[in-house]
């Protein structure tokens, strides 16, 4: 198994894009790329603790590839609009992969300049690509959030 680390906005339709993907084995979601040591929810979105709203998924490689997830990423978020995912706004909602890797690192940067320079997207990509730093789980009520309440994505 392998960890990845993503932030595309709010964590709940994040985690259920993932955790429905064959080879993922577990998804968890949390606050993370932050200053503040086990920072709350309320914490997070008073937008002072510099962390972001993240989903961290294990998942087997042999089943899935970590460019895989890439794309998934990609395609369920705007990558162009800085601090900010549909209503959502706020430093908390940025775009950022965390990567565990100096592989993960490869592919993210490779990923997003062949993304950029595709032309797919009228602005340029604003994803930050960092290394992955303290994880803190959020609260019992986030997680699986969709799932518990009988949504689907």
């Amino acid at each position: 198994m392998e960890k990845a680390t993503f932030a595309a906005g709010c964590f709940w339709g994040v985690e259920a894009a993932f955790r429905k993907l064959d080879g993922v084995f577990s998804t968890l979601v949390g606050y993370t790329g932050g200053q503040a040591e086990d920072p709350t929810y309320e914490d997070v979105c008073s937008d002072q603790t510099g962390h972001v709203e993240a989903v961290q998924l294990e998942f087997d490689p042999t089943t899935i590839s970590y460019e895989q997830l890439l794309e998934v990423f990609w395609n369920i978020h705007d990558p162009t609009t800085p601090d900010r995912q549909g209503p959502d706004v706020g430093s908390q909602y940025r775009s950022v992969v965390f990567f565990h890797t100096t592989e993960q690192q490869a592919a993210a940067l490779a990923s997003r300049d062949r993304l950029d320079a595709s032309g797919h997207f009228s602005r340029p990509i604003v994803t930050e690509i960092v290394p992955a730093s303290e994880f803190y789980p959020a609260e019992d009520y986030h997680q699986r959030y969709y799932e518990r309440r009988g949504l689907e994505l």
